[in-house]
């Protein structure tokens, strides 16, 4: 069964600069986008090219931010995060697409389901949507996504590449 995604802001602005907005529909279910993300990236006006991909993508469904448990607010995240992890852990099976580093660690210590932008590339490259993922990698890192050098080598090396 197809799984539902729910995704923070980052990985929405990474990927649609990098023109792979679609790599969000890679695991199958609905992509989902909780208000307060949508909000940020509405912010940051019509001519951007995330809320350019965002108003094209009929696909994707906004939800209402739940509410966030005493559990998920002791790790001081931001707000975007914050809510797409409340979201994921009060719908089991539904996968949060972060990138930041403590909402991972908080998503992993909670059980809950992740990928990230790097995950999305890989997962791109075994299912044979995209020929190699070290350009996408390369381009979405020189378009303004962080990724350490050893981080890119290993996650290559899980691809073959």
């Amino acid at each position: 069964m197809p799984a539902d995604a729910v995704v923070d802001a980052s990985p929405l602005i990474h990927l649609s600069k990098g023109g792979h907005f679609d790599l969000l529909r890679l695991l199958g279910g609905r992509v989902l986008i909780p208000s307060l993300v949508l909000t940020e990236i509405e912010r940051r006006g019509l001519t951007d090219p995330t809320v350019v991909a965002l108003a094209a993508a009929d696909w994707v469904v906004a939800v209402d931010d739940p509410d966030v448990p005493a559990v998920i607010q002791a790790w001081d995240l931001g707000l975007g995060e914050s809510s797409v992890l409340a979201y994921a852990w009060s719908h089991p099976g539904t996968i949060a697409i972060i990138d930041d580093l403590q909402g991972r660690r908080c998503a992993e210590a909670l059980g809950v389901s992740i990928h990230g932008t790097l995950g999305l590339v890989l997962l791109a490259k075994r299912h044979g949507l995209i020929a190699a993922a070290r350009p996408v990698l390369e381009e979405l890192r020189d378009r303004g996504m962080y990724l350490a050098g050893r981080t890119l080598d290993r996650a290559l090396g899980l691809v073959g590449e």
